[in-house]
């Protein structure tokens, strides 16, 4: 068992209960276990429900960790919906931060998964939607972080651009390699020059959404560079470990590819710290 520490690791992409899907464990517990693992901070994710105010009621049980939450623009809150946005960047606390663009329900995710069923579209004839500037404008006013969400690399390309144009200064490109994105290292090029950050999650990894090798991973952290890149856990599946230990195998494997400690401090402590504004 690896005896690897996680003082000061952050992981911006946790998925956990409650939910209407399938959760190992809720936020006060997973909060709990970050704290006893040494860990900085959590973000919570819900592809479904906003999770600002459970973020706000995980931080009064566990106060000793940061935690953050944010909404993500399924169907379940409008899709492209800027009013979403604009209410949980108001919840209390200012634990509402990120704001992904979709994931379960993006045009991108449900034809990639040849499903048959309503979609949240972000773009159409190479163009943003209206309602996208509308949502990124929401971002920039409130100084909240963009995640790119489930959406093609192209969208991406195109959402990054708008959203600097705007003013966004944090943005991450969601799970960058994993479907329905598959960003190529040239396409990671273009969007970190315009100040994005690339996502690598162990979801990726394990588990029935398995893609890649570590090895791949590896190779595409060295051609885009250590100082550009996040890692993050995307876990909570019942099938999948907990989060630390899902955080430690991660850790443990590109150290066996090649990276060193420090290099996988930047990517696990620092550079989620400067996304989220943390001193």
């Amino acid at each position: 068992m690896s005896t690897r520490s996680l003082s000061g690791v952050i992981d911006i992409h946790c998925h956990c209960g409650p939910d209407s899907l399938a959760r190992t464990i809720d936020a006060v517990d997973l909060a709990r276990l970050a704290k006893e693992r040494g860990m900085r901070g959590i973000v919570i994710k819900n592809h479904y429900e906003p999770t600002a105010a459970l973020a706000c009621l995980a931080r009064k049980a566990v106060p000793e960790i940061e935690i953050f939450g944010g909404v993500t623009l399924n169907l379940a809150v409008g899709g492209m919906n800027p009013h979403a946005v604009e209410h949980m960047a108001k919840v209390a606390g200012g634990a509402g931060r990120f704001v992904w663009m979709g994931s379960l329900d993006t045009e991108a995710q449900v034809r990639y998964s040849k499903h048959t069923r309503p979609f949240a579209s972000i773009s159409r004839d190479g163009k943003l939607l209206p309602e996208v500037k509308q949502v990124l404008e929401v971002i920039a006013r409130h100084s909240l972080i963009l995640e790119t969400g489930h959406s093609t690399s192209e969208e991406v390309l195109m959402l990054v651009e708008e959203a600097r144009r705007q003013g966004v200064w944090q943005i991450v490109v969601t799970h960058a390699m994993i479907a329905p994105i598959h960003m190529q290292i040239d396409a990671m090029k273009e969007a970190i020059a315009s100040g994005a950050w690339i996502e690598f999650v162990y979801n990726g990894l394990i588990g029935p959404f398995k893609e890649f090798e570590l090895a791949d991973y590896a190779r595409t952290i060295r051609a885009v560079g250590v100082d550009n890149c996040v890692l993050s856990s995307d876990l909570g599946q019942p099938v999948n470990p907990l989060h630390p230990d899902g955080l430690i195998a991660f850790f443990d494997g590109l150290e066996q590819e090649g990276f060193t400690p420090e290099e996988i401090d930047v990517m696990s402590k620092n550079n989620p710290a400067l996304i989220l504004g943390l001193d």
